[in-house]
């Protein structure tokens, strides 16, 4: 009992590690992407058709990727970068490159629900485009964004468990090689009730966040 709760325990922090990690990493590149996605389209503050078409279909062709195969297609690009692809630290940049193109349809879809009339409310006070995505656009929207990144995170946590198949570490890999592999039912089923604290404890915070900030408009 004393080995599985060892076990347990590591795999958990290791899975925690991939998810923490790989949301920043993706928040960072997804964020910006989504406020590109948005005000560039056509009914955006700066349109540019042309750029927002392209980009909009790079993100689509990522978001097309089934994680197990976009994990074996970065493989030689983890190892480059790592110097190995096999590991909790280099299973953080496909988990990474998965969630990014998420964040950014999520910020986007936020982000065009936000009134056109506040924004243009801003522009006839002098606001410059600037001002207008960091004053207006991003604080209307960021209930949505909250919300849309907690189910992100899910996402994330399912993926990190996918990866396990991989080398990749953490609760996935667990209930894999120590339980499946091994006959060790109970080592699979306190994987998988830990795996179910961690997706209900992240919902409910992430909706305990959005609720306190939609109170606050």
């Amino acid at each position: 009992m004393e080995q599985i709760l060892i076990l347990v325990g590591v795999s958990t922090l290791q899975t925690l590690l991939m998810v923490f990690f790989s949301t920043l990493f993706a928040i960072l590149i997804g964020f910006p992407l989504g406020i590109l996605l948005n005000t560039t389209n056509q009914y955006g503050i700066t349109p540019k058709p042309v750029f927002n078409s392209v980009l909009s279909r790079i993100i689509d062709v990522l978001r097309s990727f089934p994680f197990v195969i976009l994990m074996i297609v970065l493989l030689p690009f983890t190892r480059m970068v790592l110097g190995t692809a096999i590991g909790t630290t280099a299973t953080i940049i496909p988990l990474s490159i998965a969630a990014a193109p998420f964040v950014a349809r999520i910020t986007e879809t936020a982000l065009n629900e936000v009134d056109p009339g506040i924004v243009q409310a801003a522009r006839a006070m002098g606001s410059t485009n600037w001002q207008i995505i960091h004053k207006v656009l991003v604080p209307e929207a960021m209930p949505s964004v909250v919300s849309g990144i907690t189910l992100t995170i899910i996402n994330l946590i399912s993926y990190s468990a996918m990866a396990g198949t991989l080398g990749g570490g953490g609760l996935g890999d667990l209930a894999i090689r120590y339980g499946y592999q091994r006959f060790r039912t109970g080592v699979m089923t306190a994987a998988v009730i830990v795996i179910i604290i961690m997706v209900a404890a992240i919902q409910f915070a992430g909706t305990r966040l959005t609720n306190k900030m939609l109170s606050k408009r």
